[in-house]
């Protein structure tokens, strides 16, 4: 099996144009800096004979992890939490380059990436809800863990819609959607102007892995002053209302797209 000679190679095989380029498959941190960080951990794994897919199971690990930090109680829960986001995200983007390299891209390796993200974003408002009761449970704390819960599924009725999408498409035998900002314009006038409100004020990207555990670091600091349990309690009272209004603003931007027509 061969081997990258150097980094310029492996980023000109594993990084090309429709890779650095694409409009929504892109995370911010993967455009901002993880991109440039990859080639190296990519690099080290093709030097190992892990799979592209055993490499997305890391990266499902990672995610995992990044969830069961939440719960060490104090400030270092959530700090260590986004650390493991950031490595999480730094290994999603190595699993596609080994996969590139090595022309090993499949269906699989397409469909665990899923499992990683949907069971990481679901299990991170678990942990916020398990964070903000008092253990043992009991009484009036199932509301915390059960908001906990609500925001998780919210989060992956979110992440699904887009999914949904493609699956409505592929029954109907339409072509797979361009990945560009053109396919997602609502044809509404009302929607298009309530589209451009909402850009000013973006708490629909508050729900991606990474977002959440900044946010539960935020929410950790002020715990310094206002106590850990108090803090995650009203992350999740204020952060569950707005993954509600994304879900609905979601459902009525897709429903007023081309993308369902």
């Amino acid at each position: 099996m061969t081997k990258p000679t150097s980094l310029a190679q492996l980023r000109r095989v594993t990084q090309p144009p429709e890779v650095r380029l694409r409009a929504n498959a892109e995370h911010w941190t993967a455009s901002l800096y993880l991109r440039d960080l990859s080639p190296y951990l990519t690099w080290l794994l093709l030097r190992t004979s892990l799979s592209a897919n055993s490499v997305t199971g890391l990266m499902i690990l990672v995610g995992w992890s990044t969830a069961a930090a939440l719960l060490i109680p104090g400030i270092w829960g959530p700090v260590l939490a986004v650390i493991l986001g950031q490595l999480q995200m730094l290994v999603d983007c190595s699993d596609g380059e080994v996969a590139r390299w090595r022309k090993t891209k499949s269906p699989a390796g397409v469909f665990l990436d899923k499992v990683g993200h949907y069971t990481t974003e679901a299990l991170i408002p678990v942990a916020l809800g398990i964070r903000a009761a008092t253990l043992p449970l009991g009484g009036a704390e199932y509301l915390w863990t059960t908001l906990g819960l609500l925001l998780g599924l919210i989060i992956v009725l979110n992440k699904a819609l887009n999914d949904m999408v493609h699956v409505a498409r592929a029954h109907a035998g339409l072509a797979k959607l361009a990945d560009s900002q053109t396919e997602k314009a609502p044809t509404g006038s009302l929607v298009r102007r309530l589209r451009r409100v909402a850009r000013f004020i973006p708490f629909y990207r508050l729900f991606h892995s990474v977002e959440l555990t900044i946010v539960a670091l935020a929410f950790a600091l002020v715990g310094i002053f206002v106590g850990q349990q108090v803090a995650s309690q009203w992350l999740l009272l204020i952060m569950t209302p707005l993954a509600l209004l994304s879900l609905i603003g979601h459902f009525v931007a897709i429903m007023s797209s081309t993308r369902v027509r």
